[in-house]
């Protein structure tokens, strides 16, 4: 199945790359954008062809930086895998404008999670973003793991309101450090964590922060790239260092009654430009 859809990923490129937005059959179109995303993540397990029309094989732009550009790149990856191996799970995903992004259980190259980000154009995906980690084996110290909780988009009309306010939270507490406001933007201790290594509460991210300054590891944040967000969600997307190493984290924030209740992240660290199979860079276009 790999081969075939590897083959069928190349043979189709010159065919595709014709399509524009009046060449998209009309069931497709009539396919939501967030669809066709969840369509393009499961064919990774499904080895579905189908989805590949979803793709833009002439204007595909890839910003995991482990994977070669364009749709010949994608098909690379997914040669790669061993045999049966991947699984895709998809457990939220989210729309904003032309953007679709997605938090998904993976077992790709072992058992991972990972956010990914696609941006469309006439009804094709033409970029993708993500930032993967492994697995944990275990709940976090408040038994939550990294995909549980709520899973319910509500407050449409509230989504430009929930995007300030975490906008606000994030530049404000994490990239100028100034902790003293961060009670402002939390109920009290009432904030469900899924980091696998933080507890619930204020009082739990409080715990982490100071057992890492013990242990001499510093977190910093040096700048926002985005913000997408489909009403009580937000996606955060930032970079800066974890222990020393540049770091790319993708922060998923649930908002209610103006306040942010739980929290869900991928932390990774960004491969040093020797590694890269692509120049486009890990926040390019952000």
């Amino acid at each position: 199945m790999k081969t075939t859809l590897l083959a069928t990923l190349v043979a189709s490129s010159a065919l595709l790359s014709a399509c524009t937005s009046t060449s998209v059959s009309e069931p497709s179109a009539m396919i939501s954008n967030k669809d066709k995303a969840v369509a393009v993540l499961n064919s990774i397990e499904t080895g579905d062809t189908k989805a590949i029309s979803y793709i833009n094989s002439s204007n595909y732009t890839q910003h995991n930086l482990a994977v070669g550009d364009g749709l010949a790149g994608f098909g690379e990856v997914l040669h790669a895998l061993p045999k049966g191996s991947a699984k895709v799970k998809v457990v939220r995903a989210f729309e904003d404008g032309n953007y679709v992004f997605t938090q998904t259980d993976y077992n790709f190259f072992g058992p991972k999670v990972g956010f990914d980000v696609f941006r469309f154009d006439n009804g094709q995906i033409v970029e993708h973003w993500d930032n993967l980690i492994a697995k944990a084996d275990k709940p976090n110290p408040s038994g939550h793991t990294q995909l549980d909780g709520a899973l319910t988009v509500t407050d449409l009309d509230k989504t430009a309101e929930n995007k300030a306010l975490v906008s606000e939270f994030f530049n404000t507490v994490l990239v100028k450090g100034d902790y003293q406001k961060m009670p402002q933007f939390f109920d009290g201790d009432h904030y469900i964590q899924h980091n696998p290594a933080i507890g619930d509460g204020l009082s739990g991210l409080g715990k982490a922060i100071d057992e890492m300054a013990q242990h001499g590891i510093k977190m910093t944040f040096t700048k926002v790239h985005k913000v997408l967000g489909e009403g009580n969600f937000v996606l955060v997307i930032s970079e800066g260092t974890f222990a020393g190493k540049a770091t790319s984290y993708y922060d998923l924030f649930r908002v209610d009654n103006g306040k942010i209740a739980e929290h869900w992240d991928v932390m990774e660290t960004i491969l040093p430009k020797s590694e890269w199979k692509n120049t486009n860079g890990k926040f390019g276009n952000l």
